[in-house]
C-alpha cells in the first residue's frame, strides 16, 4: 500500500514510519527539514508546509498514495501549560487548516482512506465516571482554544469517511523530556488531591495501532490508550520515582490556579480518562506497554 505520512519526523512519525517499512508499505514522508532521518528509516522524503495548500497539494499529487495519514503537530520546548493557547497556537491550525489542506488534496488525487491524530488524555467529558468510551464527548472547554480545533480535526475526517485515533498521553523517546526534566527539578506538583485521571499510550504502541487503522481502512473515532487511566495524586509519584527524583511536590488548587492555570488545574483534579475496548476490539490491537506503569519503568531505567 502507498502510505503518505504527513509529520514523518515528528515523535511518533519516528516510531510509525519503520513499522510500516516493516511491514512492506511504500512510505512517503514529510517534513519541513529532516529528510535525510526520513531517508534513514526507508521512506521517501518530502519537504512540506503543512499549512500551505499548494504546498500540500503538491506533496499529495506526487506521491498519489492510498491512505493518508494526518500526525501533524508543533509541539516543541518547554511545556507552557498555563498558556495552552500559544504554546498550542500552531498545532492548532495544523488540525484545521492543515487537516482541511490534506482532505481537498485526497480529494483531487482520489486518496480512498484519511488517518488523523487526535487526543484523548484527560480532556473526556467532566460529567459522571472517570473513564469515557468513543460514546462520550470531548470536554468542549478544557484545552481551550485547542478543544475547538480537536473537534473540527474529528467532524471533518469522519465525515469524510476516515479514522480518528484519539491518542492518550504520548511517553518514549523523546515525547516526554521535558516533562521529565520538570519531575526532576521538582516543578512539576500534584495539584490539589490529584483527583483527575489521565490516560497514557507509549509511542510503538501509538504506531502499531496506527498501523492498524491503515491496513484495515478503520472507519469512526477510536480512543488509543492503554489499560491502566489512572489520576494524578498515582502516576505523578510513580514518574518521579522511576526518574530518580524526589517525591512531587503538592500545591492546592487556590495557589495553583494563578500559577499553573486552568488547564493545568482542571487536569489534575477533574481529568477523565479514556477506555480502549474499541480499538482492541475492532482493531485487534495488542499493546506492548498495557500500563504505563511498565513503560515509565523502562524508559527511565
Amino acid at each position: 500500500m502507498r502510505v503518505f505520512v504527513a509529520g514523518g519526523a515528528g515523535v511518533l512519525g519516528r516510531r510509525l514510519v519503520p513499522q510500516l517499512v516493516d511491514r512492506g508499505h511504500q512510505v512517503t514522508a514529510t517534513s519541513t527539514a529532516k529528510l535525510g532521518l526520513l531517508e534513514q528509516m526507508g521512506a521517501e522524503a518530502v519537504v512540506m508546509d503543512g499549512l500551505d495548500a499548494m504546498s500540500v497539494g503538491e506533496a499529495v499529487a506526487q506521491a498519489r498514495p492510498d491512505v493518508i495519514v494526518h500526525q501533524m503537530t508543533a509541539i516543541s520546548g518547554k511545556p507552557d501549560i498555563k498558556r495552552f493557547d500559544r504554546w498550542f497556537a500552531t498545532t492548532n491550525r495544523l488540525r484545521t487548516e492543515g487537516t482541511d489542506h490534506l482532505l481537498a488534496a485526497a480529494e483531487a488525487v482520489g486518496v480512498f482512506h484519511f488517518v488523523a491524530q487526535s487526543y484523548a488524555a484527560w480532556n473526556g467529558i467532566r460529567k459522571g465516571g472517570w473513564v469515557k468510551t468513543e460514546q462520550d464527548p470531548l470536554d468542549p472547554t478544557s484545552t481551550g482554544k485547542g478543544a475547538a480545533a480537536i473537534r473540527h480535526l474529528e467532524d471533518v475526517v469522519v465525515k469524510a469517511g476516515g479514522a480518528v485515533l484519539r491518542y492518550g498521553a504520548l511517553y518514549g523517546p523523546g515525547a516526554t523530556d521535558d516533562q521529565v526534566e520538570l519531575v526532576r527539578k521538582r516543578q512539576y506538583p500534584v495539584v490539589g488531591n490529584g483527583g483527575g485521571y489521565s490516560s497514557w499510550l507509549h509511542l510503538d504502541d501509538a504506531a502499531s495501532a496506527t498501523v492498524l487503522a491503515v491496513e484495515q481502512q478503520a472507519r469512526g473515532v477510536f480512543n488509543i490508550v492503554d489499560d491502566e487511566p489512572a489520576p494524578a495524586g498515582e502516576w505523578l509519584p510513580y514518574l518521579a520515582a522511576c526518574a530518580g527524583a524526589k517525591r512531587p511536590m503538592r500545591v492546592p488548587t487556590w495557589l495553583a490556579w494563578p500559577l499553573a492555570g486552568e488547564t493545568a488545574v482542571t487536569m489534575m483534579t477533574e481529568g477523565r480518562g479514556f477506555s480502549n475496548a474499541k480499538a482492541k476490539r475492532e482493531l485487534g490491537w495488542k499493546l506492548r506497554y498495557p500500563s504505563w506503569r511498565q513503560g515509565f519503568k523502562e524508559e527511565l531505567a
